[in-house]
Protein backbone atom coordinates (compact mmCIF):
# COMPACT_ATOMS: atom_id res chain seq x y z
CA UNK A 1 0.00 0.00 0.00
CA UNK A 2 1.54 3.51 -1.04
CA UNK A 3 -0.78 5.06 2.44
CA UNK A 4 1.41 5.71 5.59
CA UNK A 5 -0.20 3.48 8.40
CA UNK A 6 -0.41 4.71 11.86
CA UNK A 7 -0.04 3.66 15.16
CA UNK A 8 -0.49 5.23 18.35
CA UNK A 9 1.97 3.64 21.26
CA UNK A 10 0.67 4.47 24.86
CA UNK A 11 3.00 3.06 27.13
CA UNK A 12 3.95 5.03 30.59
CA UNK A 13 7.31 3.58 29.83
CA UNK A 14 9.89 5.58 27.60
CA UNK A 15 12.00 3.02 26.83
CA UNK A 16 9.00 0.76 25.96
CA UNK A 17 7.74 3.33 23.83
CA UNK A 18 10.77 4.11 21.90
CA UNK A 19 11.43 0.40 21.36
CA UNK A 20 7.98 -0.14 19.89
CA UNK A 21 7.97 3.06 17.93
CA UNK A 22 11.64 2.62 16.64
CA UNK A 23 10.44 -1.44 15.27
CA UNK A 24 7.32 -0.04 13.64
CA UNK A 25 9.08 2.80 12.26
CA UNK A 26 11.77 -0.08 10.27
CA UNK A 27 8.43 -1.41 9.12
CA UNK A 28 6.98 2.07 7.64
CA UNK A 29 4.64 2.65 9.96
CA UNK A 30 4.09 6.21 11.14
CA UNK A 31 3.42 6.28 14.84
CA UNK A 32 2.80 8.68 17.73
CA UNK A 33 3.63 7.86 21.39
CA UNK A 34 1.87 8.64 24.88
CA UNK A 35 2.80 8.32 27.93
CA UNK A 36 -0.53 7.55 29.58
CA UNK A 37 -3.96 6.72 28.29
CA UNK A 38 -5.64 9.78 29.27
CA UNK A 39 -3.47 11.62 27.03
CA UNK A 40 -3.65 9.12 24.09
CA UNK A 41 -7.94 9.88 24.46
CA UNK A 42 -7.26 13.48 24.14
CA UNK A 43 -5.83 13.46 20.50
CA UNK A 44 -7.48 10.43 19.36
CA UNK A 45 -10.70 10.87 17.71
CA UNK A 46 -12.98 8.97 15.32
CA UNK A 47 -10.77 10.34 12.49
CA UNK A 48 -7.93 8.99 13.55
CA UNK A 49 -6.56 6.46 10.85
CA UNK A 50 -4.60 3.76 12.46
CA UNK A 51 -4.16 1.51 15.02
CA UNK A 52 -3.95 1.98 18.95
CA UNK A 53 -1.02 -0.36 20.96
CA UNK A 54 -1.50 0.11 24.44
CA UNK A 55 0.44 -1.70 27.84
CA UNK A 56 -2.66 -3.22 29.57
CA UNK A 57 -1.27 -1.81 33.34
CA UNK A 58 -0.53 1.85 33.73
CA UNK A 59 -1.14 4.53 36.30
CA UNK A 60 -4.26 6.41 36.31
CA UNK A 61 -6.28 5.71 32.39
CA UNK A 62 -4.57 1.94 31.89
CA UNK A 63 -5.19 -0.24 28.77
CA UNK A 64 -8.74 -1.42 29.67
CA UNK A 65 -10.15 2.01 30.24
CA UNK A 66 -8.64 3.48 27.77
CA UNK A 67 -9.86 0.38 25.44
CA UNK A 68 -13.44 0.89 26.65
CA UNK A 69 -13.17 5.02 25.69
CA UNK A 70 -12.09 4.61 22.45
CA UNK A 71 -14.74 1.73 21.52
CA UNK A 72 -17.02 4.37 22.72
CA UNK A 73 -14.80 6.92 19.87
CA UNK A 74 -14.80 4.85 17.52
CA UNK A 75 -15.34 1.15 17.55
CA UNK A 76 -13.67 0.50 14.43
CA UNK A 77 -10.11 1.37 15.45
CA UNK A 78 -7.96 -1.73 16.27
CA UNK A 79 -6.70 -1.58 19.84
CA UNK A 80 -3.91 -3.98 20.75
CA UNK A 81 -3.24 -5.12 24.21
CA UNK A 82 0.17 -5.33 25.48
CA UNK A 83 -0.24 -7.99 28.55
CA UNK A 84 2.25 -9.16 31.27
CA UNK A 85 1.67 -13.61 32.00
CA UNK A 86 -0.66 -12.60 34.55
CA UNK A 87 -2.64 -10.07 32.63
CA UNK A 88 -3.64 -13.12 30.59
CA UNK A 89 -7.88 -13.51 31.63
CA UNK A 90 -7.95 -9.40 31.40
CA UNK A 91 -6.62 -9.49 27.94
CA UNK A 92 -9.33 -12.34 27.08
CA UNK A 93 -11.91 -10.10 28.82
CA UNK A 94 -10.80 -7.44 26.43
CA UNK A 95 -11.08 -9.13 23.32
CA UNK A 96 -14.71 -9.70 24.39
CA UNK A 97 -15.07 -6.19 24.62
CA UNK A 98 -13.68 -5.61 21.40
CA UNK A 99 -10.14 -5.47 21.36
CA UNK A 100 -8.59 -6.35 18.22
CA UNK A 101 -6.05 -8.74 19.95
CA UNK A 102 -3.70 -8.79 22.14
CA UNK A 103 0.66 -9.74 22.72
CA UNK A 104 2.12 -11.38 26.05
CA UNK A 105 5.34 -9.86 26.88
CA UNK A 106 8.37 -10.94 26.18
CA UNK A 107 7.29 -10.32 22.70
CA UNK A 108 8.72 -10.78 19.52
CA UNK A 109 8.65 -7.74 17.79
CA UNK A 110 8.46 -9.48 14.11
CA UNK A 111 4.57 -11.12 15.18
CA UNK A 112 3.89 -7.59 16.68
CA UNK A 113 4.66 -5.96 13.33
CA UNK A 114 2.34 -8.28 11.91
CA UNK A 115 -0.14 -7.90 13.65
CA UNK A 116 -0.26 -3.99 13.53
CA UNK A 117 0.13 -4.30 10.02
CA UNK A 118 -2.98 -6.67 9.68
CA UNK A 119 -4.91 -4.17 12.29
CA UNK A 120 -4.02 -1.03 9.97
CA UNK A 121 -5.39 -2.49 6.84
CA UNK A 122 -8.88 -3.50 8.92
CA UNK A 123 -8.70 0.03 9.87
CA UNK A 124 -8.28 1.79 6.47
CA UNK A 125 -10.87 -0.90 5.14
CA UNK A 126 -13.35 0.68 7.57
CA UNK A 127 -12.79 4.40 6.96
CA UNK A 128 -13.49 3.44 3.22
CA UNK A 129 -16.21 1.82 3.92
CA UNK A 130 -17.80 4.55 5.96
CA UNK A 131 -16.54 6.95 3.33
CA UNK A 132 -17.95 5.19 0.81
CA UNK A 133 -21.16 5.42 3.01
CA UNK A 134 -21.46 8.98 3.28
CA UNK A 135 -20.69 9.37 -0.45
CA UNK A 136 -23.75 6.83 -1.44
CA UNK A 137 -25.95 9.35 0.71
CA UNK A 138 -25.20 12.41 -1.09
CA UNK A 139 -27.01 12.18 -4.66
CA UNK A 140 -25.05 15.01 -6.51
CA UNK A 141 -21.72 13.26 -5.46
CA UNK A 142 -23.08 10.06 -7.04
CA UNK A 143 -23.94 11.31 -10.09
CA UNK A 144 -20.40 13.14 -10.74
CA UNK A 145 -18.80 9.37 -10.44
CA UNK A 146 -20.92 8.56 -13.55
CA UNK A 147 -18.26 10.13 -15.86
CA UNK A 148 -19.32 10.77 -19.36
CA UNK A 149 -20.59 13.46 -21.58
CA UNK A 150 -21.90 10.88 -24.55
CA UNK A 151 -25.27 11.07 -25.34
CA UNK A 152 -25.67 7.45 -23.65
CA UNK A 153 -24.48 8.62 -20.33
CA UNK A 154 -26.53 11.83 -20.77
CA UNK A 155 -29.49 9.47 -20.87
CA UNK A 156 -28.55 7.13 -18.15
CA UNK A 157 -28.07 10.05 -15.89
CA UNK A 158 -31.43 11.40 -17.06
CA UNK A 159 -33.10 7.99 -16.22
CA UNK A 160 -31.50 7.72 -12.27
CA UNK A 161 -32.94 11.42 -11.48
CA UNK A 162 -36.40 10.26 -13.10
CA UNK A 163 -36.69 6.76 -11.86
CA UNK A 164 -35.14 7.80 -8.37
CA UNK A 165 -37.66 9.80 -7.64
CA UNK A 166 -40.25 7.16 -8.39
CA UNK A 167 -40.98 4.58 -5.85
CA UNK A 168 -41.72 1.31 -8.05
CA UNK A 169 -38.86 -1.50 -8.14
CA UNK A 170 -36.07 -1.32 -10.69
CA UNK A 171 -34.16 -4.35 -12.60
CA UNK A 172 -30.76 -3.11 -13.92
CA UNK A 173 -29.24 -4.79 -16.61
CA UNK A 174 -25.66 -4.52 -18.47
CA UNK A 175 -22.48 -6.54 -19.37
CA UNK A 176 -20.18 -7.27 -16.79
CA UNK A 177 -17.89 -4.08 -15.45
CA UNK A 178 -20.52 -1.39 -16.35
CA UNK A 179 -21.06 -0.05 -13.12
CA UNK A 180 -24.73 -1.65 -12.11
CA UNK A 181 -23.85 -1.18 -8.85
CA UNK A 182 -22.91 2.49 -8.52
CA UNK A 183 -26.36 2.83 -10.48
CA UNK A 184 -28.27 1.25 -7.89
CA UNK A 185 -26.75 3.22 -5.46
CA UNK A 186 -26.90 6.15 -7.13
CA UNK A 187 -30.91 5.45 -7.56
CA UNK A 188 -30.85 5.08 -3.96
CA UNK A 189 -28.80 8.42 -3.16
CA UNK A 190 -30.85 10.65 -5.27
CA UNK A 191 -34.86 9.46 -4.25
CA UNK A 192 -36.69 9.96 -1.28
CA UNK A 193 -35.11 7.24 0.58
CA UNK A 194 -32.00 8.40 0.33
CA UNK A 195 -31.88 8.87 4.61
CA UNK A 196 -32.93 5.09 5.23
CA UNK A 197 -31.22 1.82 5.02
CA UNK A 198 -29.76 0.40 2.00
CA UNK A 199 -29.16 -3.03 2.22
CA UNK A 200 -27.35 -5.34 -1.02
CA UNK A 201 -26.82 -9.42 -1.26
CA UNK A 202 -25.17 -11.27 -3.88
CA UNK A 203 -27.43 -14.06 -4.60
CA UNK A 204 -24.73 -15.85 -6.78
CA UNK A 205 -23.28 -19.04 -5.16
CA UNK A 206 -25.71 -19.09 -2.06
CA UNK A 207 -27.89 -22.53 -2.06
CA UNK A 208 -31.64 -22.08 -1.73
CA UNK A 209 -32.06 -22.84 1.72
CA UNK A 210 -29.17 -20.34 3.42
CA UNK A 211 -30.43 -17.57 0.29
CA UNK A 212 -33.79 -17.63 2.26
CA UNK A 213 -32.63 -17.57 5.15
CA UNK A 214 -30.29 -14.20 4.92
CA UNK A 215 -33.17 -12.43 2.88
CA UNK A 216 -36.47 -13.69 5.30
CA UNK A 217 -35.59 -15.46 8.34
CA UNK A 218 -36.05 -17.08 10.62
CA UNK A 219 -35.82 -13.98 12.65
CA UNK A 220 -33.12 -13.73 15.52
CA UNK A 221 -32.90 -11.45 18.39
CA UNK A 222 -28.98 -10.44 17.63
CA UNK A 223 -29.66 -7.70 14.51
CA UNK A 224 -26.38 -8.65 13.32
CA UNK A 225 -28.21 -11.59 12.24
CA UNK A 226 -31.68 -10.25 11.51
CA UNK A 227 -32.95 -11.03 8.12
CA UNK A 228 -32.22 -8.51 5.13
CA UNK A 229 -35.42 -7.98 4.34
CA UNK A 230 -35.99 -7.15 7.56
CA UNK A 231 -32.98 -4.31 8.14
CA UNK A 232 -33.51 -2.83 4.61
CA UNK A 233 -37.78 -2.13 5.68
CA UNK A 234 -38.74 1.35 4.54
CA UNK A 235 -35.19 1.83 2.32
CA UNK A 236 -34.09 0.01 -0.60
CA UNK A 237 -32.45 -3.70 -1.06
CA UNK A 238 -30.58 -4.51 -3.84
CA UNK A 239 -30.63 -8.16 -5.52
CA UNK A 240 -26.95 -8.65 -7.06
CA UNK A 241 -26.95 -11.44 -9.43
CA UNK A 242 -31.27 -11.66 -9.81
CA UNK A 243 -31.03 -14.32 -12.76
CA UNK A 244 -29.07 -17.04 -10.55
CA UNK A 245 -31.92 -17.07 -8.08
CA UNK A 246 -33.92 -20.62 -8.47
CA UNK A 247 -37.13 -21.20 -8.68
CA UNK A 248 -38.16 -21.87 -5.52
CA UNK A 249 -36.31 -18.66 -4.05
CA UNK A 250 -37.93 -16.78 -6.93
CA UNK A 251 -41.40 -17.68 -5.37
CA UNK A 252 -40.60 -16.97 -2.07
CA UNK A 253 -39.66 -13.30 -3.39
CA UNK A 254 -42.55 -13.07 -5.12
CA UNK A 255 -44.67 -13.47 -2.29
CA UNK A 256 -42.27 -10.90 -0.86
CA UNK A 257 -42.92 -8.11 -3.30
CA UNK A 258 -46.49 -9.11 -3.46
CA UNK A 259 -46.29 -7.97 0.60
CA UNK A 260 -44.91 -4.82 -0.16
CA UNK A 261 -48.29 -3.21 -1.40
CA UNK A 262 -48.06 -0.16 -3.30
CA UNK A 263 -46.32 2.03 -3.59
CA UNK A 264 -43.78 -0.94 -1.85
CA UNK A 265 -42.62 -0.01 1.33
CA UNK A 266 -38.95 -1.66 0.84
CA UNK A 267 -37.53 -0.59 -2.85
CA UNK A 268 -36.21 -3.54 -4.59
CA UNK A 269 -33.58 -2.80 -7.25
CA UNK A 270 -32.68 -6.34 -9.42
CA UNK A 271 -29.20 -5.75 -10.81
CA UNK A 272 -28.76 -9.05 -14.13
CA UNK A 273 -24.91 -9.83 -14.15
CA UNK A 274 -24.02 -11.40 -17.62
CA UNK A 275 -27.28 -13.56 -18.24
CA UNK A 276 -26.65 -16.45 -20.76
CA UNK A 277 -26.68 -14.85 -24.42
CA UNK A 278 -29.26 -16.71 -25.70
CA UNK A 279 -31.57 -15.88 -22.71
CA UNK A 280 -32.91 -12.74 -21.76
CA UNK A 281 -33.53 -11.29 -18.26
CA UNK A 282 -37.07 -11.91 -19.08
CA UNK A 283 -36.44 -15.52 -19.63
CA UNK A 284 -34.18 -15.86 -16.49
CA UNK A 285 -36.92 -15.07 -14.12
CA UNK A 286 -40.49 -16.11 -13.94
CA UNK A 287 -42.75 -13.56 -15.91
CA UNK A 288 -45.19 -12.84 -12.80
CA UNK A 289 -41.85 -11.95 -11.18
CA UNK A 290 -40.09 -10.33 -13.74
CA UNK A 291 -42.94 -7.66 -14.80
CA UNK A 292 -43.50 -6.91 -10.87
CA UNK A 293 -39.55 -5.81 -10.26
CA UNK A 294 -39.20 -4.61 -13.97
CA UNK A 295 -41.41 -1.51 -13.21
CA UNK A 296 -38.77 0.30 -14.26
CA UNK A 297 -36.02 -0.87 -16.10
CA UNK A 298 -32.51 0.85 -16.74
CA UNK A 299 -29.88 -1.33 -19.44
CA UNK A 300 -26.49 0.37 -19.02
CA UNK A 301 -24.26 0.84 -21.98
CA UNK A 302 -21.00 -1.12 -23.07
CA UNK A 303 -18.09 0.99 -22.88
CA UNK A 304 -17.21 0.61 -26.42
CA UNK A 305 -20.08 2.22 -27.36
CA UNK A 306 -19.69 5.12 -25.48
CA UNK A 307 -17.32 6.78 -27.47
CA UNK A 308 -15.16 9.22 -26.66
CA UNK A 309 -15.93 8.82 -22.85
CA UNK A 310 -13.45 6.40 -23.44
CA UNK A 311 -10.61 8.86 -23.36
CA UNK A 312 -12.18 11.27 -20.39
CA UNK A 313 -12.33 8.01 -18.27
CA UNK A 314 -8.70 6.88 -18.79
CA UNK A 315 -7.48 10.31 -17.87
CA UNK A 316 -9.36 10.19 -15.06
CA UNK A 317 -8.28 7.25 -13.75
CA UNK A 318 -4.26 7.94 -14.83
CA UNK A 319 -4.68 11.41 -12.90
CA UNK A 320 -6.43 9.53 -9.60
CA UNK A 321 -3.77 6.83 -9.67
CA UNK A 322 -0.97 8.99 -10.57
CA UNK A 323 -2.21 10.90 -7.27
CA UNK A 324 -2.37 7.57 -5.13
CA UNK A 325 1.11 6.36 -5.87
CA UNK A 326 2.99 10.08 -5.80
CA UNK A 327 3.91 10.08 -9.80
CA UNK A 328 3.07 12.33 -12.52
CA UNK A 329 0.05 10.97 -14.76
CA UNK A 330 1.10 9.80 -18.45
CA UNK A 331 -0.08 11.56 -21.10
CA UNK A 332 -1.88 9.69 -23.67
CA UNK A 333 -0.83 9.56 -27.05
CA UNK A 334 -2.76 9.83 -30.39
CA UNK A 335 -1.86 6.06 -31.07
CA UNK A 336 -2.72 5.55 -26.70
CA UNK A 337 -6.15 6.87 -27.90
CA UNK A 338 -6.67 5.17 -31.10
CA UNK A 339 -5.84 1.88 -29.55
CA UNK A 340 -8.19 2.77 -26.43
CA UNK A 341 -11.34 3.56 -28.59
CA UNK A 342 -10.49 0.79 -31.14
CA UNK A 343 -10.50 -1.94 -27.74
CA UNK A 344 -13.27 -4.32 -27.49
CA UNK A 345 -13.30 -3.40 -23.49
CA UNK A 346 -14.80 -6.83 -22.82
CA UNK A 347 -14.76 -6.06 -19.05
CA UNK A 348 -15.58 -2.66 -20.00
CA UNK A 349 -15.04 0.10 -17.09
CA UNK A 350 -13.64 -2.38 -14.49
CA UNK A 351 -11.18 -3.43 -17.12
CA UNK A 352 -10.47 0.23 -18.30
CA UNK A 353 -9.41 1.35 -14.62
CA UNK A 354 -7.43 -1.96 -14.21
CA UNK A 355 -5.36 -0.89 -17.28
CA UNK A 356 -4.99 2.54 -16.41
CA UNK A 357 -3.47 1.65 -13.32
CA UNK A 358 -0.84 -0.88 -14.95
CA UNK A 359 -0.23 2.20 -17.32
CA UNK A 360 0.85 4.45 -14.30
CA UNK A 361 2.70 1.61 -12.95
CA UNK A 362 4.67 1.28 -15.53
CA UNK A 363 5.20 4.76 -16.33
CA UNK A 364 6.96 5.12 -12.73
CA UNK A 365 9.71 2.38 -14.70
CA UNK A 366 9.64 4.80 -18.09
CA UNK A 367 8.69 1.44 -19.22
CA UNK A 368 6.35 -0.62 -22.05
CA UNK A 369 3.42 1.32 -23.58
CA UNK A 370 0.21 1.21 -23.41
CA UNK A 371 -0.75 -0.09 -26.39
CA UNK A 372 1.20 -3.43 -25.55
CA UNK A 373 -0.90 -3.33 -22.22
CA UNK A 374 -4.30 -2.79 -23.85
CA UNK A 375 -3.50 -5.89 -26.62
CA UNK A 376 -2.39 -8.30 -23.28
CA UNK A 377 -5.24 -7.60 -22.06
CA UNK A 378 -7.69 -8.28 -24.71
CA UNK A 379 -5.73 -11.50 -25.94
CA UNK A 380 -5.98 -12.90 -22.46
CA UNK A 381 -9.59 -12.58 -22.40
CA UNK A 382 -10.00 -14.36 -25.85
CA UNK A 383 -10.76 -10.96 -27.53
CA UNK A 384 -9.50 -9.24 -30.22
CA UNK A 385 -9.82 -5.58 -31.57
CA UNK A 386 -12.24 -4.44 -33.18
CA UNK A 387 -12.71 -4.46 -36.61
CA UNK A 388 -16.14 -2.60 -37.05
CA UNK A 389 -14.00 0.77 -36.48
CA UNK A 390 -15.37 4.41 -35.40
CA UNK A 391 -16.42 7.53 -37.12
CA UNK A 392 -13.52 9.13 -38.47
CA UNK A 393 -14.84 12.55 -37.11
CA UNK A 394 -14.83 10.14 -33.42
CA UNK A 395 -11.20 10.02 -33.83
CA UNK A 396 -10.67 13.29 -34.82
CA UNK A 397 -12.78 14.93 -31.77
CA UNK A 398 -10.60 12.72 -29.49
CA UNK A 399 -7.10 13.25 -30.56
CA UNK A 400 -8.10 17.08 -30.42
CA UNK A 401 -9.35 16.69 -27.01
CA UNK A 402 -6.20 14.96 -25.82
CA UNK A 403 -3.86 17.63 -27.79
CA UNK A 404 -5.59 20.41 -25.83
CA UNK A 405 -5.60 18.16 -22.45
CA UNK A 406 -2.11 17.45 -22.91
CA UNK A 407 -0.75 21.15 -23.41
CA UNK A 408 -3.05 22.01 -20.77
CA UNK A 409 -1.07 20.27 -18.48
CA UNK A 410 2.25 20.87 -20.06
CA UNK A 411 1.62 24.59 -19.71
CA UNK A 412 -0.34 24.34 -15.91
CA UNK A 413 -3.04 26.41 -17.67
CA UNK A 414 -1.60 29.58 -19.55
CA UNK A 415 -3.75 30.32 -21.78
CA UNK A 416 -1.47 32.21 -24.10
CA UNK A 417 1.44 29.70 -24.12
CA UNK A 418 -1.66 26.86 -25.14
CA UNK A 419 -2.65 29.43 -28.05
CA UNK A 420 0.92 29.95 -28.77
CA UNK A 421 2.04 26.15 -29.35
CA UNK A 422 -1.32 25.22 -30.80
CA UNK A 423 -1.71 28.22 -33.26
CA UNK A 424 -5.26 28.88 -31.79
CA UNK A 425 -6.78 32.34 -30.96
CA UNK A 426 -8.31 32.52 -27.69
CA UNK A 427 -11.58 32.44 -29.04
CA UNK A 428 -11.15 29.29 -30.95
CA UNK A 429 -9.23 27.77 -27.83
CA UNK A 430 -12.35 28.86 -25.45
CA UNK A 431 -14.84 26.83 -27.59
CA UNK A 432 -12.99 23.55 -27.82
CA UNK A 433 -11.95 23.77 -24.41
CA UNK A 434 -16.25 24.01 -23.32
CA UNK A 435 -16.98 21.45 -26.40
CA UNK A 436 -14.51 18.80 -24.65
CA UNK A 437 -15.38 19.92 -20.91
CA UNK A 438 -12.14 21.32 -20.27
CA UNK A 439 -11.49 23.73 -17.18
CA UNK A 440 -8.40 26.26 -16.72
CA UNK A 441 -8.81 26.08 -12.94
CA UNK A 442 -8.06 22.22 -13.39
CA UNK A 443 -4.61 22.80 -14.39
CA UNK A 444 -3.64 25.95 -12.76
Amino acid sequence: MSRAMHVAIVDDEQDMRQSISQWLALSGFTTETYADGAEAIAAINSDFPGVVITDIRMPGLDGMALLKRLIAVDSTIPVILITGHGDVPMAVEAMRLGAYDFLEKPFNPEKMMALAERAAKARAQAMEARALRTELADGPTMMKRLIGDSALMQRLREDILDIGQADGHVLIDGETGTGKTLVAHALHAVGSRSGRKLVSLNCAGLDDATLIARLFGPAATDSAERPLADIARGGTLVLEDIEAVSEPVQARLLAYVDAQGSPPETRIIAVCNGHKQDQTLEDALRPDLFFRLGAHQIVLPPLRARGEDIIALFNEYLARFAEEYGCPAPELSMPDAAQLLQAPWPGNVRQLVTIAERCVLQSRREDGALMSLVMADNEASGEALTTEGKPLKEHVEAFERILIDNTMRRHKGAIAAVMEELRLPRRTLNEKMAKYGLVRSDYV
